[in-house]
């Protein structure tokens, strides 16, 4: 008797496991169809494919990611931020949400939000170069900002900056 509950407990597990490998190709499939509608500019189509997979999922990451992308390429900038905020939250792990919030941030002259979302970014994944790349643009715009700043409270006088170090 516990040989037989041993096997049907063992078919189980493989029948389970091969529904698991299964899906796993359709699951693949679903990425590649919608990065494939966004890459061809298809955002209406991409967008409803996305949502329609995460009627079901809805909390998968990565097309939630392309969902905050589909949304960013239609123009949809505040869904795109909400998305990407929310996906940051679920899953602080991820350093690409951070990085794109960061892009969607700058583009609106957010650059202490940029900045922040890139150091992010960049704890979660401390190779990330593209995100390193976009944090020094972030802190030389800064720093033009504070530049400008300096010359109009100053009137223009001493426009060339100083090392961090000078007192006067």
């Amino acid at each position: 008797m516990q040989h037989g509950l041993a096997n049907i407990f063992t078919a189980l597990r493989l029948l389970a496991l091969a529904c698991a490998c299964a899906a796993l190709p359709a699951q693949a499939d679903d990425y590649a169809d919608v990065s494939q509608l966004l890459s061809s500019g298809k955002l209406a189509e991409a967008a409803i494919k996305a949502d329609n997979y995460l009627a079901a999922k809805p909390r998968d990451p990565q097309m939630r990611f392309l969902k905050g992308v589909i949304e960013r390429s239609a123009g949809k900038v505040n869904e795109a931020i909400t998305t990407l905020t929310q996906l940051t939250q679920d899953y602080p792990e991820l350093a690409e949400p951070y990085n794109n919030l960061a892009v969607l941030y700058a583009g609106q002259g957010q650059l202490d939000k940029a900045r922040a979302a890139l150091e992010m970014a960049v704890r979660a994944n401390p190779d990330y170069a593209i995100a390193h790349e976009n944090l020094g643009d972030v802190y030389v715009r800064l720093a033009n900002q504070a530049y400008g700043k300096a010359r109009q409270i100053d009137g223009g006088k001493g426009s060339t900056p100083k090392p961090a170090n000078t007192q006067q």
